[in-house]
C-alpha cells in the first residue's frame, strides 16, 4: 500500500468495501430460523432485564469467589499468600486459553433453537454453580497442607474451565440480541446494574454471616459458614439464568457456511486496532480494580479492623454501579463512551493519589474517599460490555468478517491476562511487605506491613488507571463519531445480506 499514489490507494479501499460485502455473503442473517420458529420480538425491556439476570447470577457465584477466595485460602486452609497467588495465577492463565477455545467453538457451532449462544448457556450453568461449591467444600480443612494445595488446584482449574463455557457464551449474546449501538449500550448498563444487584448483595450480607468473633475479639473467617453461603448463592444464581434464558431473545445470527481458517481469522486480529488497543486498556484497568477488590478486605479487616466497614465497602463498590446508570446512557449518547470514561479514569487516578498523600487513619473518612473513587473507575465497568460489542462491529468493519464469540473471547483473554497478574503479584507483594498469614486471626501485623498495605492499596491503583485513560485517549479509535460511521456502514451491509 505505501508504494502505490494516492489514486491507487483510494481505488483498493473502494475494492477493499466490495470484498467485506462479498465476505459477509457466506454469513447470512438467520434469525428466522431461531427462537423455536416463532416470530421473532422486537429489542425491548425483556431483553434488558433478562440479559441483567445473567450478571445478578454471575456475580452471585463469582461474588463470594471474588470477595473471599484470597483469604479463604490463607486465614482458613493456612495456604501461604505466595502459593494461592500462584494458584490463582495457573488457573486464570488456562482459563484465558478456555476462553478463546469456547469462543472458536460458539462461532463455528450449528444454530440451536434458541440461536447460537443459548444452548451453551442452558447446559452449563449447573456445573459452573457445582464448580463454586467444590472450592469451599469445609471437610478439606482437615487435610494435609499437600493435600489442601492439590486439591485447590484442580477445584481451581475447574471452575475456570466452567466459567468461560458459560460466560463467553453469555457475553456473546449481548451483540446478537440487538445491532443498534443504543440498545446495546442499554444492554452493558443493564448488565452491570445487574452484577451490582448480586455482587453488591453479597457483599453487604455475607461479611456478616461468615466471620466469628475469637476470644481476643479477632474477626475470624469461618470455612463451613462460607460453605453454606455458597449453596444459598447456588440456588440463587440457577433461579437467574433460567430467567435469563427465557427473556432474551438472538436477533444478530448468521450461520458459517465457510467457517473462517484460524490463521486468517489470527492475522485479521493483529491488524484490528481498535481490539489492540482495547485489550492494552483493559489489561491495566482490569488489574488496578483487580487489585483494589483484593485489598479491599485486607484494608477493612487488617488495617482498620472493622468488618461493618468491610461490609459498607463491598456495597459501595456495586452501589456506585447503579448510581451510574441513570447518567451513563445519556452521557454516551451526547458524548461518547471514549470521552466519558477516560475523564472518569483520569479523576478517580488522581483521587487516589489524594488518598495517599493524606495517609487516613479514620476509617469511615477512608471509606467515603473509597466511594468516590470506585464511582469514578466505575464509568469503565459499567460501558466494559459496550465497548465490546462496538469492537465486534468494528472488526466486521475492517474485516468483513462476523465473529461474536471469538472476538469477545479475545477480550476476556484480555482480562485474565491481567486477573493472572494481580493473582500473582498480589500475593508475592504481601509476602513482600511481611504479611503474615494466620488461621487463628490472634497474630498482630507489625505497623511496616499495615503502612505497606495502604501503599499499595493506593499508589498502584492511581499508576494503573492513569495508563489505562491514557491509552483510551490517545490510542483507541472508537470516537462517538467514527462509532457513527461504522454503524451506518454495517446497516448497508446487513441489508445487502438479507436481500
Amino acid at each position: 500500500y505505501i508504494s502505490l499514489n494516492r489514486m491507487h490507494i483510494k481505488f483498493l479501499n473502494s475494492e477493499r468495501e466490495d470484498i467485506k460485502m462479498d465476505a459477509m455473503s457466506d454469513q447470512q442473517p438467520l434469525a428466522v430460523k431461531v427462537n423455536g420458529g416463532k416470530p421473532i420480538p422486537k429489542f425491548g425491556l425483556r431483553d434488558k432485564i433478562g440479559y441483567a439476570f445473567g450478571d445478578v447470577g454471575t456475580t452471585f457465584l463469582m461474588g463470594i469467589l471474588a470477595s473471599f477466595e484470597s483469604i479463604y485460602f490463607t486465614n482458613v486452609l493456612g495456604i501461604s499468600p505466595v502459593i494461592s497467588g500462584t494458584i490463582l495465577s495457573v488457573t486464570t492463565i488456562v482459563g484465558a486459553f478456555t476462553d478463546l477455545a469456547v469462543g472458536r467453538m460458539a462461532d463455528k457451532r450449528h444454530l440451536g433453537k434458541k440461536g447460537r449462544f443459548h444452548p451453551w448457556i442452558k447446559s452449563m450453568k449447573w456445573a459452573l454453580g457445582l464448580s463454586v461449591l467444590l472450592i469451599y467444600m469445609p471437610f478439606i480443612q482437615s487435610w494435609s497442607m499437600g493435600a489442601k494445595i492439590t486439591y485447590i488446584s484442580c477445584a481451581s482449574i475447574f471452575y475456570i474451565a466452567c466459567l468461560s463455557a458459560f460466560n463467553i457464551p453469555y457475553g456473546s449474546l449481548a451483540a446478537a440480541i440487538s445491532s443498534d449501538p443504543d440498545d446495546r449500550t442499554s444492554l452493558s448498563i443493564y448488565r452491570s446494574v445487574g452484577s451490582a444487584i448480586g455482587a453488591g448483595g453479597t457483599g453487604f450480607v455475607l461479611p456478616y454471616l461468615v466471620y466469628t468473633t475469637s476470644k481476643t475479639g479477632q474477626q475470624i473467617l469461618s470455612g463451613t459458614r462460607l460453605f453454606y453461603c455458597a449453596i444459598g448463592c447456588f440456588l440463587l444464581a440457577m433461579i437467574c439464568y433460567t430467567i435469563m434464558y427465557t427473556l432474551t431473545t438472538e436477533r444478530v445470527v448468521v450461520e458459517h457456511k465457510n467457517p473462517v481458517k484460524g490463521g486468517k481469522l489470527a492475522a485479521s486480529l493483529f491488524k484490528d486496532r481498535a481490539l489492540i488497543s482495547f485489550l492494552a486498556a483493559e489489561i491495566v484497568i482490569v488489574l488496578s480494580t483487580s487489585f483494589s477488590s483484593f485489598l479491599t478486605t485486607y484494608m477493612f479487616s487488617t488495617y482498620f479492623q472493622s468488618k461493618q466497614a468491610l461490609s459498607i465497602a463491598l456495597l459501595f463498590n456495586y452501589a456506585n454501579t447503579i448510581v451510574l446508570s441513570f447518567f451513563a446512557k445519556p452521557l454516551a449518547s451526547k458524548f461518547g463512551k471514549k470521552k466519558i470514561v477516560s475523564i472518569a479514569l483520569f479523576m478517580s487516578s488522581i483521587l487516589y493519589l489524594v488518598v495517599y498523600i493524606m495517609q487516613i487513619h479514620n476509617v469511615w473518612l477512608y471509606l467515603v474517599l473509597s466511594f468516590f473513587t470506585t464511582l469514578c473507575f466505575s464509568m469503565f465497568n459499567i460501558m466494559t460490555w459496550a465497548f465490546m460489542t462496538d469492537v465486534i462491529d468494528y472488526h466486521q468493519y475492517v474485516s468483513g468478517m462476523r465473529e461474536d464469540g471469538t472476538i469477545y473471547s479475545v477480550n476476556m483473554f484480555g482480562r485474565k491476562v491481567a486477573q493472572t497478574l494481580n493473582s500473582f503479584f498480589s500475593g508475592a507483594i504481601l509476602t513482600a511487605i511481611g504479611y503474615k498469614a494466620s488461621t487463628t486471626g490472634s497474630l498482630t501485623q507489625s505497623p511496616e506491613v499495615l503502612r505497606g498495605i495502604y501503599a499499595l492499596a493506593t499508589l498502584v491503583p492511581f499508576v494503573l488507571l492513569m495508563i489505562g485513560a491514557l491509552i483510551l485517549t490517545f490510542w483507541y479509535p472508537l470516537s462517538k463519531k467514527e462509532l457513527e460511521k461504522v454503524s451506518a456502514k454495517l446497516k448497508v451491509v446487513n441489508k445487502t445480506n438479507k436481500e
